[in-house]
């Protein structure tokens, strides 16, 4: 499947259009694709276990896309997706992942799907999502691994396409940032296993390529899975000091004013 340009996207849906729609409508159209399905059945495989195991009140996706929800079978029982930009029809609210209109340290649960290759804010975006995630709550990030077949086949291809013009952040460089942001990595995945084509015979044995590649834990897997805790701060008790007694204030002398003489 060939993909619009972004100057025939923008064409398509009118000179009214902004960055973000045009950004909306690729990631999407390519999601649809027979490639891009590939792709989000192996991180549904890997994240449907993970959410499955963590509980709270308010579980929040960031994202490109709200079609392709990863927390809706999620035991917790709020789920919120914003939309970057406004659509018809669209009942989720609107709001940017670089300005969350949430308040600090009451998520119980982030997900960021994609959300750290496709926005040209990486470490606003990160710190919006740190700042509304309570402590103790967990941050699970999805995101394409440059160290894999598809990261390799990144350098070869048009950045002007999906998913080729995704940033491709390293899970070394992105362990770095989570330590910054006083989040403790908990758990890393790998999967995508299947070689990035859009031949149909060879994506009808994307499965059993996943499964295998899974089994085997081969570590040039396509996305990565870093599951994370946002650290408690710790309180420091606040001591306090204590002026010395002087002699005779109570009766007795002070330990800290008797002077011991040694003949």
């Amino acid at each position: 499947m060939k993909h619009s340009s972004t100057h025939e996207t923008r064409r398509r849906l009118g000179p009214g259009c902004s960055d973000t729609d045009i950004l909306i409508e690729l990631i999407g159209r390519w999601f649809r694709s027979p490639q891009g399905q590939s792709v989000w059945a192996a991180e549904k495989a890997i994240t449907e276990q993970l959410i499955a195991r963590l509980f709270g009140y308010h579980i929040l996706q960031i994202g490109c896309h709200e079609e392709f929800s990863l927390v809706e079978n999620s035991p917790v029982g709020h789920k919120v997706m914003f939309r970057p930009a406004y659509a018809k029809g669209s009942t989720n609210p609107v709001a940017l992942g670089e300005e969350l209109p949430v308040a600090n340290d009451i998520v119980d649960v982030v997900v960021l799907h994609h959300a750290l290759d496709f926005t040209e804010q990486t470490h606003r975006l990160l710190r919006e999502a740190t700042r509304v995630l309570r402590p103790g709550g967990h941050m699970l990030i999805v995101g394409f691994n440059p160290a894999s077949l598809w990261g390799i086949c990144r350098l070869l291809r048009s950045r002007q396409r999906v998913p080729w013009n995704g940033k491709f952040i390293s899970r070394g460089r992105l362990s770095d940032w989570l330590q910054l942001l006083n989040l403790q990595l908990e758990s890393s995945a790998l999967g995508l296993y299947s070689p990035p084509t859009s031949i149909a015979k060879v994506l009808t044995y994307a499965s059993r390529i996943e499964k295998l590649g899974t089994k085997i834990q081969l570590p040039f897997g396509g996305v990565y899975i870093l599951q994370c805790v946002k650290q408690i701060t710790p309180i420091t008790p606040i001591v306090p000091r204590w002026r010395p007694l002087r002699s005779g204030s109570l009766g007795v002398p002070a330990a800290e004013n008797v002077r011991v003489t040694i003949h």
